[in-house]
């Protein structure tokens, strides 16, 4: 672990390597697990105002969880998050011809209808960040839908920080990012 400004970063982000592979895992990440993306308050808001221009790209299904649930719910332990269909897929999920599991925010934004390109802890992943009060940890979460993930990673020499480099940036700026660089070739 070392430390970035306010946050603990886990040395795994830079000793792990990580590309999302689409063809081989068909967007699991966005249809398996037991709760919705994490939000984070300010992105609750985003969701609320940019709804209906998200609902024409969204599924059935999706409009039906949303307008049954909220743009986002609250879990039981009082973080935000996008609502599930049926408790599985996220509300915000839809599927290309090849059943490939994308994004409805992001496909809005790709489109140009809007501005928010996505909920940063997914645009973020595999890293998820734990605010404290002091600090904000910043970790490497391994699951296994991903392992096609790790090993193309591994053969492209795509560390995880490089990975998701535009989503740092996004979350704790530029600055930060390049800390985090020099951090990593100091290691290497």
């Amino acid at each position: 672990m070392f430390q970035i400004g306010k946050t603990i970063v886990s040395e795994e982000i830079i000793e792990k390597d990580f590309l999302c592979n689409l063809s081989a895992c068909k967007g699991a990440c966005c249809i398996d697990g037991d709760a919705g993306a994490p939000l984070d308050a300010d992105e609750a808001e985003i969701l609320k105002s940019i709804y209906p221009k998200v609902k024409p790209f969204l599924r059935k299904e999706g409009i039906k969880a949303i307008e049954e649930q909220g743009v986002y719910t609250t879990s039981e332990h009082g973080d935000l998050e996008t609502p599930l269909i049926n408790g599985a897929d996220c509300a915000y999920v839809i599927f290309d011809k090849k059943k490939v599991a994308l994004c409805a925010i992001e496909e809005a934004y790709n489109q140009g209808e809007i501005s928010w390109k996505k909920p940063v802890s997914c645009h973020l992943y595999p890293i998820r960040v734990q605010d404290y009060t002091e600090f904000s940890a910043v970790n490497y979460n391994k699951w296994d839908i991903c392992d096609d993930a790790c090993t193309l990673g591994k053969e492209l020499q795509v560390p995880v920080y490089k990975f998701v480099k535009e989503a740092l940036i996004r979350k704790f700026g530029a600055d930060w990012y390049a800390e985090l660089e020099t951090i990593a070739n100091n290691l290497k």
